[in-house]
This record gives structure tokens, sequence and C-alpha cells, in this order.
């Protein structure tokens, strides 16, 4: 199963690191015959500069990623990112296509700009909540929960709790029990409940 992260310049640092790590770690623990495979996608194969100028090379751009089954887009200084057409329409194919779309904290806004979400029940940073709510008043903006489960569309609060969503999304995906292997194996303290 491939796991695409999009990212891009000013993203913050542990909204695709932490997603990243819970899906490679998952991956190494199946053994000879991992489940995942989790890549980097960015709008062009260009450095990324994320926040605090911490700078990461993608695995691949927009015209030369493999077959994405779970996109999960991450947040950060998301402005120039929503008023982007190609990101825009990229992210509109690619959400079609996969099996699951998921966000970590303000990457929901970018999934909202482009249409792929529009009613449902989604949350982000704490920070964030009211102008969630502003600008797309249709959603259903949940409060004080870690992540937030929409059927085909998976939602997270701000930075760490990406990294709970991940951990969800492995069970969700492939087994409770791996999920639990891999927060132990991170040394993180996980449980299935989204609060």
């Amino acid at each position: 199963m491939n796991v695409g992260i999009y990212f891009y310049d000013n993203a913050e640092v542990l909204d695709f690191a932490g997603p990243f790590e819970v899906f490679s770690t998952a991956a190494r623990l199946c053994g000879d015959k991992p489940h995942f495979h989790v890549f980097l996608i960015a709008e062009t194969s260009a450095p990324v500069t994320a926040r605090a100028g911490f700078t990461v090379l993608p695995h691949y751009g927009f015209n030369n990623h493999p077959k994405i089954d779970v996109l999960i887009v991450v947040g950060g200084v998301h402005d120039s990112e929503m008023a982007k057409s190609s990101v825009l329409s990229w992210l509109v194919v690619q959400s079609a296509q996969a099996q699951l779309v998921a966000s970590v904290c303000t990457g929901v806004f970018l999934l909202a700009a482009a249409g792929v979400v529009t009613d449902q029940k989604v949350t982000t940073h704490w920070e964030d909540i009211d102008s969630l709510k502003r600008a797309f008043p249709n959603l259903r903006v949940c409060e004080e929960t870690r992540w937030v489960d929409s059927g085909r569309f998976v939602s997270s609060g701000g930075i760490s709790a990406g990294i709970d969503m991940s951990l969800y999304l492995v069970a969700r995906l492939q087994s409770t029990e791996l999920a639990a292997r891999t927060a132990k194996q991170m040394e993180f303290d996980w449980s299935m409940s989204e609060n």
C-alpha cells in the first residue's frame, strides 16, 4: 500500500515526519512483506524548506510519483498553497483515486479549498478551529479531539496529533496489533480513542 505524504515550503516538520515515522516503522515491523511503502511528495523534486529552515528532499514531484493509496496532506503555513491551482487540481485528482485521504493540522484547509472535503466532520489544530469554521462553514468542525474519522477522510489536530492519527490508520488498514507494536517501537503513548 503506497502512502504518499504531500508537503511544501513552510510545512510543519512533525506533520510530515511523524506520519512518515509511523508508516515506515510499521513497514519495518512487518518483516519481509511490508504492508506500507511511504514517501514524501512535493510539487516538484526540488528541496522543500519546512518550518524553521528544516530542508528536506522529496522522493517525488507531481509528475513522477507512484499511485497513491493513502494520501496525507500536512499543515503549516498553507495560505500560498491554497492559492496554487496546480496544487488544488492535483489534490482533487489524487483524492479521487486514493483509497483514503487524511490531513494533519491545517492540511484540511487545502483539502477544503480543493473541494475534496465539503461537509464532513473534520478537525484541525486548536488555534485554527475558528478560522476553519469561518472559511468553510459547511464543514462540521470538531473541537478537542486528536483525530476524526469520516469514512474516506480522516483529519487530525496539530503536529503530534498526526502521529496518533497515523497509528489509527495503521490499525484501520492493517491491525490494531501492528499499530500497538509500532507505537511501542516508537516509545509513543498511544490509544485507539480519538480523544
